[in-house]
Parts: C-alpha cells; structure tokens; sequence
C-alpha cells in the first residue's frame, strides 16, 4: 500500500539512506520510437527550497541528447537486495553554467556516494572541461519503498 505525503521532508531520510547505500542508479530515456533505453549512473542530490534537486555530471553523447531533446522526462531508479527501493521521476535539463559547474564538482566530492566522496576528477580536468556536461535533474513524483515491509511513500510536486 502506498501513502501519499504533502512535504518532501516525510521521506527525505529515507530518500538519503536508501541512495546513499545503493549509489548506483539506472536511467530512463526515451527514444523517436517511443522506446526505452537504459543507463547506469551516479547522480547525486540536494534538498533545495523544501525539494529534492539531482545533479548528473555525464558526457553528452549523441542519444543522450537527442533523447532529452525530444523528451526531457527520465526517470532514475535504485535498487538494492533487501528491496530498498527509490523511484525518481524528473525533468532533465542540460546546463552550461560553470558557477553551477563548479557547485556540482563540489557537490560530488562532498556527498556522492554519501560521505565517501566521487571524484570527478578521475573523469575531467576540472569544472572547466568542454567535456564535463551537467544535466539537472528536477523532479516531480519521489517514491521511497522500505523493503522489510514493502511501505510505500509518495512525494510529488504540487504542479505535476
């Protein structure tokens, strides 16, 4: 059964426990023909103004960005045995700023996976790199399933 909660902040531990301890997480786009396609990745969050905010420092690849072009909804999911799940749809949306840049540079080495720290360094050259793309990742329905009892808790925008 799933309960619906008015205020990010009713999951947002678990949100942080379960993706912290899982890292991983498997990215959705959708191609021309409305097909899914699938990647592993490590975005990494914040709580901004009372919502949850996603950082992706990726390479923007060919189907990558034709995808979100086409379709910036994506969806990310984390899974681990034990069956402590997270569910995140998003809007995604590709930024060249390198303030934002930088944020998430420190953002990664801060907190990805939580506390252990994801140099992004091993990747590119710096914030700076014409090959370090950024997407942000906005979303609007959260779901956290604890796996022990199968609880279900659903976060979403007030405008989606």
């Amino acid at each position: 059964m799933s309960a619906v909660v008015s205020s990010f902040a009713d999951i947002e531990s678990e949100f942080n426990a379960f993706i912290g301890t899982t890292v991983y997480a498997t990215m959705v786009t959708i191609d021309a023909k409305n097909r899914p396609r699938t990647r592993v990745l490590i975005p990494v969050w914040e709580t901004v103004d009372g919502r949850p905010r996603g950082w992706l420092a990726t390479y923007k690849t060919p189907v990558k960005a034709a995808h979100l072009a086409r379709n910036p909804h994506t969806s990310f999911s984390y899974w681990k045995p034990g069956n402590n799940s997270v569910a995140i749809e998003a809007v995604a949306t590709w930024i060249e700023d390198l303030e934002v840049k930088r944020h998430v540079w420190d953002l990664y080495r801060a907190t990805s996976p939580r506390g252990a720290g994801y140099d992004l360094g091993n990747f590119w050259r710096s914030p700076a790199d014409p090959q370090l793309h950024v997407l942000r990742l906005d979303p609007w329905r959260v779901q956290v399933i604890r796996g022990m009892d199968l609880r279900s808790r659903i976060w979403t925008a007030p405008e989606a």
